[in-house]
Parts: structure tokens; C-alpha cells; sequence
């Protein structure tokens, strides 16, 4: 027998590409304006909703989601809930995470009639939300009647996919269990087209970047954020081993490069870099710079000391070398995996570091069990926590630059927002990261302390708060 009538649904069809890219959680807040979509979606084996105490926590968990299985996906009423969690699409925006916005929208009946409803501002207007999502999505589709609903899901979808931004998906409340012809079978997987390298233009600018490396004499590799988007982590791993060249970081790129490499000297962040790093750097003859983004942040209110004519700069479809030429079509992935076959090793700079390189003493201990904790005794502590299996998420603020100093070890994921810098992102999205990767033992550093959630063997949640002085452990099933 053939599936039966009330599978071939549109929201049946949405939980499917769901499931398909991998989103088999979805964040969110039931509605009336979402509560059949939320029925057909939670009928389909293998998705599950978890739900948040509110909309804007439902974006950023949806945001947590994605930095650790590629995708998410959140669920929302329409414009009272669309414009609450619209500041976590903003951030996920920034960050360039796929993040699937759905929102139960108006009856496809209400189109037209001039109506005025609730959860809105009073206008008979069903337009608001949807303009405020066109600024921070990279696709918006409102589906308000089955014919061409597919086709709107599914563009959205995939270009979430190809962009690696968030989109906006509008679905009318009385729509979502309504069969249609067009999802009357399994929807086709999607295929993606991959990105293609223009080679002339990849030859290019491969040989003119080794011939600038290979003249310098203390060359150095700077990674940078966009390393996620541009997935090229590991190519930019090959060039540090091939090279020979000390690696830092930028501060809004740590966890992007594992710490444990021979060469690596931390993170440049101008005169609050890690000791010694910002010399290196700074006094380099060439420096790479991998997916870097250049905000006031991260240069310190622009006073780093890094000279245009002395940097190659490496975007994710882009390279530019010096003051010119610059290579456009070249994606990054490939352009770091050519590189590292042309380069000739040279430490020099590592060299310079390790002669002025000192250890860092480590903190006395408490004398006096009554003396107020301090911030450098408390990441001590967290630091000794750190392994292979944990994560990091730290919260915009003070916990920035506290974190800044914790050593990864190898495999240890870190998280954090600092393009968007929205407070309180740490606590919804560390929900959806643990909910992605469970096997993960996952920290949040919230202002002066940590927040801390793991799921046990035996299925037992755990909480641990830990701030100035005070532990507080729960335990809940």
C-alpha cells in the first residue's frame, strides 16, 4: 500500500527536508497561529521539538545547534514571535550559520481583507515581519497556498544550504495538514551544486602568494573566522604543517584552529593578544590572514599594526596579495590546499618566538578558604575540566576575554558571538548545542562564571552553576 493521505501533507513534507539536512531538533514556541504545523512536523519519526521558555531563546539554541551539526532550525508564532526571535536570526546572520526560520503565519483566507489581528501591532499589514526578515536572511518565502509551496520550502531551504545564512519561511496556520499532489511522494534529495574554483585565476594567485611567502624572511599564518564557512579548517591546517610557520589566531577565530599544533603562539588580538603573539605578528615581513574579519573588535578599535602591503588576505571566495593584484572565483579551500604544496619551510619567526617565549606562572593558591574567589582562580578550575570531549561556549562580555586564555586541547570545541555580541546568547544556544552533540560535555561561560550541562550515560541531565564562590549543582530527569 502507498503512504497514506495525511503523510503527503505540507508539513509532512517540511519535517522531511528537515530530517534530510540534518535539523532533527526544532527550537520554539507554540502558538496559535503554529499549532497544526507543530502537529504535523512532531508526527514525523524522528524529529522532535523541544520547546523554549521563549522565542528569542528558541533563535539563539537554533543558533547553537547549527555551529555543531552544520544546520538548525527554530519554530515560531507569527510577528509577536517572528519579531522576538528575530534577533537571534540577526546573529546567526552575522556568524553566517544556516538557520531555518519558520513561522506560522496568517490564514491564507486573511490575505487581502483588510483584517486587523492579533499578535500584531494593530495594522492590517501582514507584511511587517516579513520586512524585517528581508534585511537578515538570505532567501524569505510565504507560503499561502499549496501550489507552489514545495518550490518556496524548498528554495528557501536549499539556499540556507549554498549561503550558509539564515532564511525566513511563512506558512499559512490552515495549510500545514492539507495534502497536495506535489507531495504525494518521498521529496528528491537535494543536490547541491558545489562551488567551483576558476582555475586560470586559482593558478594565479597560488603562484604569485608563494612567491610572496617564499621571499620573506619571518612569515607568518593569522586564522580568522571564516574559516567555518569557507570549510577550510583543514587545508589551512595543511599550510601551517608544510610551512613551518608560527599560527595564531584571531580572537573571534579561536577553536576554528586547534591549539595543540607545534607552532601555534595564540591569539593575536593587538596589545591584548596572548604574551608574545602580537610581536611575532606584528613584526612579521608577510602574514596571512584566513577568512579574517577586520571589526573594531577584533582590531582592538582599529590599532593593529598590520600593513596592507605586508598581508595577504585569504576570503572565502577571494585572495588578495599586498596592495594588488587581487583573485576573484578562488575559493579558499582549494586555494590553501594548492598553497601548501608550493611553500618552502621556514621557521624564523617560531624561532624568534620561542627565544623570548616565558611560561606563564600559574596563580598562588587560596591561603584562606574565607578570601573571595577570584576570576583567575575560577578558569583555573575550569580550565582542569578542559578535554577532548568538552565544549566551550562563552558569553558576550567580561567572559571573552577570560576564555581567551583557556587552552584548548585537541578536539575541545569553542563557541562564541563576537561579530553580534548579543548578551544572553550563551544560554540559549548552549541548549541547542548540547541537544547536537550530546557526546559533548558543554561549558558556558556567562559574565563571572560558568554554566555547565552534560548528559549522563544513563539519560540523567545535570546542571552546574558555578560563580563567585557559590556551586550549585542540580540534577533533574
Amino acid at each position: 500500500m502507498g503512504e497514506k493521505t495525511w503523510d503527503r501533507t505540507l508539513g509532512r513534507h517540511l519535517a522531511r527536508r528537515l530530517l534530510e539536512i540534518g535539523a532533527c531538533d526544532v527550537f520554539g514556541v507554540p502558538g496559535d497561529f503554529n499549532l497544526v504545523l507543530l502537529d504535523q512536523l512532531i508526527a514525523e519519526p524522528g524529529l522532535r521539538f523541544v520547546g523554549c521558555c521563549n522565542e528569542l531563546n528558541a533563535g539563539y539554541a537554533a543558533d547553537g545547534y547549527a555551529r555543531a551539526k552544520g544546520v538548525g532550525a527554530c519554530v515560531v508564532t507569527f510577528t509577536v514571535g517572528g519579531l522576538s526571535v528575530l534577533n537571534a536570526i540577526a546573529g546567526a546572520y552575522s556568524e553566517s550559520l544556516p538557520v531555518i526560520c519558520i513561522v506560522g503565519g496568517p490564514n491564507s483566507n486573511d490575505y487581502g481583507t483588510n483584517r486587523i489581528l492579533h499578535h500584531t501591532i494593530g495594522l492590517p499589514d501582514f507584511s511587517q515581519e516579513f520586512r524585517c526578515f528581508q534585511t537578515v536572511t538570505a532567501a524569505q518565502a510565504v507560503v499561502n497556498n499549496t501550489d507552489d509551496a514545495q518550490e518556496l520550502i524548498d528554495h528557501a531551504i536549499s539556499t540556507a544550504l549554498k549561503e550558509s545564512k539564515p532564511v525566513y519561511i511563512s506558512i499559512s496556520c490552515n495549510l500545514p495538514a492539507i495534502p497536495h499532489p506535489t507531495f504525494s511522494f518521498e521529496p528528491v534529495k537535494y543536490s547541491i551544486a558545489r562551488k567551483l574554483s576558476n582555475q586560470q585565476s586559482l593558478c594565479a594567485a597560488v603562484e604569485a602568494a608563494a612567491n610572496f611567502l617564499n621571499a620573506a624572511v619571518k612569515p607568518v599564518l593569522v586564522g580568522g573566522p571564516k574559516l567555518r564557512v569557507a570549510k577550510a579548517g583543514a587545508a589551512f591546517i595543511q599550510v601551517a604543517e608544510a610551512s613551518g610557520f608560527p599560527v595564531a589566531v584571531m580572537p573571534s577565530a579561536k577553536g576554528q584552529v586547534p591549539e595543540t599544533l607545534p607552532r601555534f603562539i595564540g591569539t593575536y588580538w593587538g596589545a591584548i593578544s596572548t604574551p608574545y603573539c602580537c610581536e611575532i605578528v606584528e613584526s612579521a615581513d608577510a602574514y596571512l590572514f584566513a577568512g579574517p574579519i577586520f571589526n573594531d573588535y577584533s582590531s582592538v578599535g582599529y590599532s593593529l599594526l598590520v600593513k596592507k602591503e605586508k598581508a595577504i588576505i585569504v576570503q572565502p571566495e577571494r585572495v588578495t596579495i599586498g596592495n594588488g593584484p587581487a583573485f576573484g572565483c578562488v575559493l579558499m579551500k582549494d586555494f590553501l590546499e594548492a598553497l601548501a604544496k608550493k611553500l618552502r619551510k621556514n621557521s624564523a619567526a617560531y624561532e624568534n618566538f620561542l627565544r623570548m617565549y616565558l611560561p606563564i606562572g600559574s596563580c598562588l593558591a587560596m591561603a584562606d578558604s574565607e578570601e573571595p574567589l577570584q576570576v583567575k582562580v575560577l578558569f583555573q578550575h575550569i580550565q582542569k575540566m578542559l578535554t577532548s570531549s568538552t565544549a566551550v561556549l562563552a558569553e558576550t562580555g567580561d567572559s571573552w576575554f577570560n576564555c581567551q586564555k583557556l587552552k584548548l586541547p585537541e578536539g575541545c570545541g569553542y563557541e562564541f558571538q563576537m561579530q553580534y555580541g548579543s548578551i544572553g546568547w550563551s544560554v540559549g544556544a548552549l541548549l541547542g548545542y548540547a541537544q547536537a552533540a550530546p557526546q559533548k560535555r558543554v561549558i558556558a561561560c556567562i559574565g563571572d562564571g560558568s554554566f555547565q550541562v552534560y548528559k549522563s550515560s544513563g539519560g540523567l541531565s545535570s546542571i552546574l552553576l558555578l560563580c563567585y564562590g557559590v556551586f550549585v549543582h542540580i540534577n533533574f530527569l
